[in-house]
């Protein structure tokens, strides 16, 4: 495990087109968002102690703002040939477990993460009604370890404010976590 932060993609980015299929085999792609509210964006995979860290609380805080009209999905972009957890078949087993409502999809080809300049697990990004960055980083500052509850106050934030169309107050910290599991030779050239 390679401890990494979030490369903090510019805010203003037009959310990058996405086609991936969901653990059930349905495809599910960008455009199908594009009258929500607002749009959180998770790269995220099932074994990473970070994610593990958060789920409960994630899967909580994802329902209630879902109901408020917020899309989300969760996109796991690790190789599932070197990390048989992060297998379409673990994710299905993942989102049982976890209680996951979102659609939670495979990035096989690992070009969904590198559009999003994504660099570890969890990483939250959350777009406007028109799918404009407005907040990338933490769900908190809670780690394994560091006795901080988790209550994903940094990310609650950028949803009321994503759902009253404001700016996010405050200052904007990187997520951290788990690297993302690049297969051989597909590193981007922001991993480092």
């Amino acid at each position: 495990m390679v401890l990494t932060a979030s490369t903090m993609l510019p805010l203003g980015t037009k959310a990058p087109p996405f086609s991936l299929k969901d653990t059930s085999g349905r495809t599910v792609s960008l455009d199908d968002f594009k009258s929500a509210k607002a749009l959180l964006v998770i790269f995220m995979c099932n074994h990473c102690p970070y994610v593990k860290h958060v789920s409960k609380e994630l899967s909580a805080l994802t329902k209630e703002y879902m109901a408020k009209g917020v899309s989300v999905i969760g996109i796991n972009s690790n190789d599932a040939e070197k990390y048989s957890d992060d297998s379409p078949a673990n994710m299905a087993k993942e989102v049982k477990a976890a209680g996951y409502a979102f659609p939670y999809l495979f990035d096989e080809t690992q070009m969904v993460a590198k559009a999003y300049h994504a660099a570890c697990t969890p990483e939250f990004y959350v777009f406007d009604r028109n799918q404009m960055l407005i907040y990338r980083g933490q769900m908190d500052a809670s780690r394994p370890g560091n006795n901080i509850p988790v209550t994903g106050v940094d990310l609650r934030r950028a949803l009321d404010a994503a759902l009253g169309g404001n700016g996010v107050p405050g200052e904007q910290r990187p997520g951290m976590g788990c690297n993302i599991k690049w297969k051989p030779g597909n590193e981007p050239d922001y991993f480092r």
